[in-house]
């Protein structure tokens, strides 16, 4: 491809409201434009980058026995409504109706419609398991769109589900697309981990999240260098420190004028912020046996110095959505804000959820439900009881593991793939059934794998790039060899990068050849900045010597290799080290 016949163009200056590194290089190499908040064009290099990622992707997954499907964006209500999401989703479901008032949603994901379609063509134990994917545009209305390609409102994503006659099938498979997964990453050149994404009522692992380590990584990963325990943020859990014994004490109501906060608490008290109970008020939509929702508010209690963990508070209560309660809210259920506790509160449709610290924690000061009041002394069992005891935390730096004891440290990341062991939640309620050797109907037993392809793309760029911009890994470069022509108006030097551009496409190389009347430092630093891994340059000062110079762009060497005879067998010879160096430099992972 000529650059005088490409649609793109790079820019010079970095954007001043972007937030990640990758971001700012997908902007200034002419990759994306942004159209809206979280969503994006690609233009034709972006494109060519998506398209061999995805072509990663489709191999590895037909491996595997996955087969290609195209399930669509726009869904009716009546598929999410039988499996109850339609209800248990917030504002992130786009809604709307079509032209004759019917309910539809734009996609966020598709278990409902993929598990209608196999309904409808899956009957006997004899044609189970399969693995369907697509690789489609999903949507959703993010709140906060931010990091470029990391959170979006409309993203591309693989989508795959399997469906299996048992739960030791299903694992089977588990752990065969569990290491697809890295050989996916590991060809794309990206080092990844994999933490535990979710648990069972038993505590078995059922989901895998995968993360690649980046400082400016959007999610937070808890990891022990000792025994090798690796959780999200949010589901990570610890071994927490034993209070010290003490006989429970008489209650003392004291006054705390202006302590609205566990920090003005202790300095007026003289204490230490573990011996403070902390409130924190919710509303929340709680799941019912029945399948319907119900709003309740949330009276959650915590150790003062500890801090609140949303996710595992939404796990412990089967909540669909949470929102900070207001402080009307609060004075309505007879409490204060800034001063609240469970101590005398309760009522209909009151959910109090504490810590399971919180038990073990004797005489903490608790608010009084009154302003510019607290209660000493306050005790669980004694002076209140939860409707739910769970582990509702934040695991921070330096806790302790759970698994060894020993301290757990926090790092950043991106999460760029996971997978799920999804059960019968959806083939139930979607009637997904199989008759078994006996004849006898079962609901399948459903697995969820899916990749977000421009989270990945902007991670390869994280782990990818220097001063002067992107070094893409060969094997989703969108060209292999960037051809640079100074010739300041030399005949002769046109003629001969014509001829190389010619003899390198016909040895069946992608070239992106630079052709355009710019002086030889832009035409450098855009070669630098869109990354392609070879770049050979034709100029008038080498031709006399006989040679083109050769740059590697992921160590910036240089090299001089002649022009005369067989140059094209010199530039695979350097393709085929790099399609092995960074292959070689990752590791690889047998799930545990």
């Amino acid at each position: 491809m000529r650059m005088t016949q490409f649609v793109f163009r790079t820019l010079r200056e970095e954007h001043t409201d972007t937030d990640l590194g990758s971001r700012q290089l997908m902007l200034r190499a002419g990759l994306v434009r942004q159209v809206a908040a979280g969503i994006f064009a690609y233009l034709p290099i972006g494109q060519r980058i998506k398209r061999r990622i995805e072509a990663l992707i489709r191999q590895e997954m037909d491996a595997i026995g996955g087969q290609e499907v195209a399930m669509p964006v726009v869904h009716p209500a009546e598929l999410w409504r039988q499996c109850g999401r339609w209800d248990r989703s917030g504002d992130d479901l786009v809604r709307f109706k079509d032209r004759n008032g019917r309910d539809m949603c734009l996609g966020m994901a598709h278990e409902e419609v993929v598990t209608d379609l196999v309904a409808q063509f899956i009957e006997s134990y004899r044609q189970l398991p399969r693995m369907l994917y697509h690789i489609q545009t999903n949507f959703r209305d993010e709140p906060q769109p931010r990091s470029g390609l990391i959170r979006l409102r409309e993203s591309t994503m693989k989508d795959g589900y399997s469906f299996h006659t048992t739960s030791d099938d299903l694992d089977t498979y588990y752990s065969s697309i569990y290491q697809a997964y890295f050989n996916i990453f590991r060809q794309c050149g990206v080092d990844i981990i994999a933490v535990s994404g979710g648990y069972d009522m038993k505590g078995d692992t059922t989901a895998h999240a995968f993360m690649a380590l980046a400082p400016d990584g959007g999610d937070t990963v808890i990891l022990c260098d000792r025994c090798d325990y690796r959780a999200k943020g949010q589901l990570a859990t610890s071994r927490k420190p034993d209070p010290p014994k003490d006989s429970a004490l008489c209650l003392e109501e004291i006054e705390t004028p202006g302590t609205t906060t566990i920090g003005s608490l202790v300095k007026f008290l003289d204490i230490a912020a573990s011996q403070t109970a902390k409130a924190v008020f919710f509303m929340a939509d709680v799941a019912q046996s029945d399948g319907a929702s119900e709003q309740r508010f949330i009276f959650a209690v915590v150790r003062g110095d500890m801090v609140l963990n949303e996710t595992k508070l939404s796990n412990a209560i089967n909540a669909h959505r949470l929102k900070p309660a207001t402080d009307d809210e609060i004075r309505g259920i007879g409490s204060a804000p800034g001063f609240g506790s469970p101590f005398g509160v309760s009522g209909p449709g009151i959910l109090v959820v504490v810590d399971d610290l919180i038990p073990r924690s004797p005489n903490l000061v608790a608010g009084a439900n009154k302003t510019d009041y607290h209660i000493m002394n306050v005790n669980y069992g004694r002076d209140y009881t939860a409707d739910v005891v769970a582990d509702i935390t934040v695991v921070e730096d330096g806790d302790s593991c759970p698994s060894c004891a020993s301290p757990l440290r926090t790092v950043r990341g991106i999460e760029v793939g996971n997978v799920f062991k999804l059960g019968t939640e959806y083939s139930e309620t979607m009637g997904a059934t199989f008759l078994d050797e006996k004849n006898q109907s079962n609901p399948m037993i459903m697995g969820s794998y899916g990749i977000g392809i421009d989270r990945l793309i902007a991670t390869v760029i994280e782990h990818h790039h220097d001063k002067h911009g992107i070094k893409w890994p060969l094997s989703v470069a969108p060209f292999q060899i960037a051809l640079v022509r100074l010739d300041g108006g030399d005949d002769e030097v046109i003629r001969a990068a014509d001829e190389a551009y010619e003899r390198l496409k016909h040895g069946g190389l992608e070239v992106l050849y630079d052709d355009r009347d710019e002086r030889a430092g832009v035409k450098f630093n855009d070669a630098d900045l869109i990354g392609i891994p070879l770049r050979l340059t034709v100029g008038d000062r080498g031709l006399k010597r006989g040679i083109i110079e050769l740059k590697v762009r992921r160590t910036n060497e240089k090299k001089e290799i002649p022009y005369s005879g067989d140059f094209v067998e010199a530039v695979l010879k350097e393709l085929d080290a790099e399609g092995t160096v960074i292959l070689d430099s990752l590791k690889d992972e047998a799930i545990t």
